[in-house]
Formats: structure tokens, sequence, C-alpha cells
């Protein structure tokens, strides 16, 4: 096995059709797909499904995509370390909103107290994807990870908001409930978003809804008044737009917000990182 085989995989299995992927790689789709055949024949197992209209990964083929993710990302992080004396910055994830109006308090404060540590902070549409492939080492969510082999701490408490276009009666409102939000369209991220229709009591849900991408397209149909949305302070404070507002909805739960990384940590600040931000968040909230 090469590592031309695991970036064909990769490419495969991000991009969806061998026409794209081999325009990633840069190489011609024949060349593409004689280097899929010589990994599975290598490996014994097919990993890759083909039809005259579809192509996807097996089960075989979904795992080894992720581990070939990590081993790729680990190889350009240790390439980096032997070519620059630089400290490769603690990559943090997050989908939206990061920390809200506690971001700016923790990282200023981890600059001071960390000078030689630098942090980037990069919003992904997937910061759990993200943290699987080894792309980012550690990331803020808003709901527990589906693996459990990654940690997660419980950092705070998000209260929800309502998101209505500005010529929206809602927006008048100091504050609301869900059912005043039942008969309307729902925007929602599936991927990383707080919200789902069981957030409404049986009986009493949105019957229709919105999946979105990312927090753009759901601000966007949001403010030309095609839908509504549910979310956290933390939005509301990142994502101040002309024509939405936000409501605070008085019957919701609050969103617990994570710190997650994995067992085998890809950056040795990690540890120091987790223990800063919790006591850095819990300072401010006193």
């Amino acid at each position: 096995m090469e590592l031309r085989h695991l970036r064909a995989l990769v490419a495969v299995g991000d991009e969806g059709t061998i026409t794209a992927a081999a325009a990633v790689v840069g190489i011609s789709q024949p060349a593409l797909s004689r280097t899929l055949r010589q990994l599975e024949q290598t490996l014994g197992t097919r990993l890759v499904e083909r039809t005259t209209s579809s192509l996807h990964l097996t089960e075989a083929g979904q795992r080894l995509h992720q581990h070939a993710h990590q081993i790729l990302n680990h190889l350009d992080d240790a390439i980096r370390d032997a070519t620059t004396t630089e400290p490769r910055p603690l990559r943090v994830g997050y989908a939206w909103a990061a920390l809200g109006r506690h971001t700016v308090p923790l990282m200023r404060h981890w600059r001071r107290e960390h000078p030689d540590i630098p942090v980037r902070m990069r919003r992904v549409d997937d910061p759990e994807a993200a943290l699987r492939y080894g792309e980012i080492d550690m990331a803020f969510l808003r709901t527990r990870p589906d693996d459990d082999t990654f940690y997660a701490l419980p950092l705070l408490q998000e209260p929800r908001l309502a998101a209505v276009s500005e010529d929206d009666p809602l927006s008048e409102k100091f504050e609301i409930t869900l059912a005043d939000l039942a008969d309307r369209p729902i925007a929602i991220c599936s991927t990383t978003g707080t919200t789902s229709t069981q957030l409404w009591p049986a009986g009493h849900r949105p019957s229709t809804s919105l999946d979105v991408a990312n927090v753009d397209e759901w601000l966007a149909t949001i403010a030309a008044g095609e839908t509504v949305g549910v979310t956290v302070e933390a939005t509301g404070y990142s994502h101040p737009h002309p024509g939405v507002r936000y409501v605070p909805i008085t019957d919701a739960e609050p969103v617990t917000v994570h710190l997650s990384w994995p067992p085998h940590p890809s950056h040795t600040a990690v540890p120091a990182f987790r223990e800063y931000a919790q006591r850095a968040v819990a300072a401010d909230q006193s």
C-alpha cells in the first residue's frame, strides 16, 4: 500500500464521483480507477461499489476512508514539524458560533498565558467529522459525539432563541413559546444544528421543515421570511443579521455546549486547553 492509494480513496469518499476525485488528485479517471483496484487487490476486499449511475464506499471502504483521512492529516503535521521551527497551532473547530460571548475573552486570555501555543478557531460545517478525520484537534459541540470514543466535557448551558424575519409579527415580542412557532416551516441543519421537530411535544410539532447546510443558508431563508429557526444564545451573539430578529423562548430546554477531543490527542496542548477552557468559562459566568 502506498500513500497514493489512500489519497485516491479519500478523494473518492469525499467527492462521490470518479470524475471529481480524479480532478482533486490530479490524475486521469482511468488512472484513479486502476489505483482503487490496486488498493482493493492489496487488501483483498471491495472498498467501492460502482454502478452505471452511482458510486459509494462499502462498509470496509468507509472505515478505511476515516483512517486514511487521519493518516494523511497526521503525515502533513509530521512534515510540518520536521520542516519548520514554528509551533503548529492548536486547531479548535465549531459549527456556527464557538462559545458566543465567551469566545473572545477566552482567546485573549489564552494568548496572554500561552504566547508560545497559538490557537486557531476554525468554522467547519461538520466539526465532528473534522475531528474524526484529524482535520482539527478539538471541537465545541452542542450535541454529544455519535462516536463514544470521543471525550466530551460539558462547559456551559445556553438558552434557546427563536430566529424570525424582521417583519414577522413575532419579532415584536419580548419572548415566545414553542407553540408560537409550531405552525411555521422550520429551518433545520441536520448535520450540526441543535433543533429537530422532536423539540416540540407530540401532536404539536411543525408539519414542514427545510434542511439547510450551514448558518449562512439558515440565516438567508429566515431573513427572506420563508422559515423560522430555533437556535442558541451564541448564534444571536455571533451572527447578528439586519433581516433577522432573535427572541428568547421560554419553554425550551437549554443546550449543553461540550468541548470534545479524540482519545489520542494529535496536539500536546489539548489537555492544557481543556482545563483552561473549563476554568475560563466558569469564571466568566460567575
